[in-house]
């Protein structure tokens, strides 16, 4: 059962996922986003993948099929490849007669990482808060909250953890265009934990840093590659060049499981190009000429030297450190 993100703030609707299919459907239909939360429900579409398979002969070629399906619903977050693989290699290191026998030893494994994704949450933000002051105001961009992964958030888990320790924070959430994921989202989730937010504009983000507005910039991420470059939502970018030249701290808070070791640098990050719709409409309504061509790619990449510290469940590391 998935919380319906694409209805959020107007209304609280739960997507039910019964097969492969509605896994794969939720994915790439943004019912659920988050790099962490891609990877919790990519983990417990594998056991309704191996439910799915069932009997047979050759449960075992048609369940890796569906692995395969899950893991390439979405280009860029690296959770995804990552929870298909933990699965995959559980399946491998034992012997399993049939696809409901490995359902049920799959289901546990599932449950295990959604848990370990919370606690490792909290741990990030447990180091994060150190770098909070209490009079802070917090610019953050896209969800990083408990909407993007199993629960509490890193971004804003690093925000929750400050003021659970008695600091008093302010947060700017940027609209996030085109999904707004910012003013719907983040500023959902905050609002219903009584944290004070704003939510501005894209394109007034430099004017209130200008103004002496921001003191810290967190954000999440979705992919980290070897040398600590970060693809994050689109106009993560621009917002750590903001932040560059007013001489403000920006952050990167993530797990472990978002580093993608195997990818050298961001020049290789896919970038994932999505539907122009997402820009040409807004609410149901066109808000641009029919026949204009759109750039719609979902993210950008950070590159390391923008970032101030990659905040994760292991401490706090300069990207250089990471290699």
């Amino acid at each position: 059962m998935l919380l319906d993100q694409r209805y959020l703030p107007s209304k609280e609707e739960w997507f039910q996922c019964a097969d492969t299919d509605d896994i794969i459907y939720a994915l790439q239909q943004m019912v659920i986003r988050g790099a962490p939360a891609i990877g919790v429900t990519a983990a417990y579409g594998c056991v309704l993948a191996a439910l799915q398979a069932k009997g047979g002969s050759n449960w075992e070629e048609a369940l890796e099929k569906s692995l395969q399906d899950i893991e390439h619903a979405r280009p860029t977050a690296a959770n995804l490849a990552w929870a298909v693989r933990v699965m995959r290699q559980a399946w491998r290191s034992g012997s399993f007669l049939s696809a409901p026998e490995l359902a049920d030893f799959w289901l546990p494994k599932a449950q295990g990482l959604h848990e370990d994704d919370i606690r490792v949450n909290k741990m990030i933000g447990a180091y994060g808060r150190d770098l909070i002051a209490s009079g802070d105001t917090v610019m953050t961009h896209c969800n990083a909250g408990a909407l993007a992964t199993g629960g509490y958030g890193t971004a804003l888990g690093v925000v929750r953890s400050a003021v659970e320790q008695g600091k008093e924070v302010r947060v700017i959430a940027s609209e996030t265009r085109p999904f707004l994921q910012g003013a719907r989202l983040t500023a959902y989730e905050l609002a219903r934990d009584n944290i004070p937010v704003r939510v501005a504009c894209d394109n007034a983000c430099g004017l209130l840093m200008h103004k002496g507005l921001v003191h810290k910039v967190v954000v999440g991420a979705d992919r980290i590659a070897a040398n600590g470059d970060t693809a994050n939502k689109i106009g993560t970018y621009p917002l750590a060049v903001l932040a560059r030249r007013y001489n403000i701290p920006f952050y990167v808070a993530a797990p472990f499981s978002t580093f993608d070791i195997q990818t050298s640098s961001g020049e290789d990050i896919p970038i994932e190009e999505r539907d122009p719709g997402e820009v040409k409409y807004m609410t149901g309504q066109m808000i641009m000429p029919r026949d204009v061509e759109v750039y719609n790619y979902a993210f950008d990449v950070t590159p390391q030297e923008l970032i101030s510290g990659i905040i994760t469940e292991k401490g706090v590391f300069d990207p250089g450190e990471l290699a």
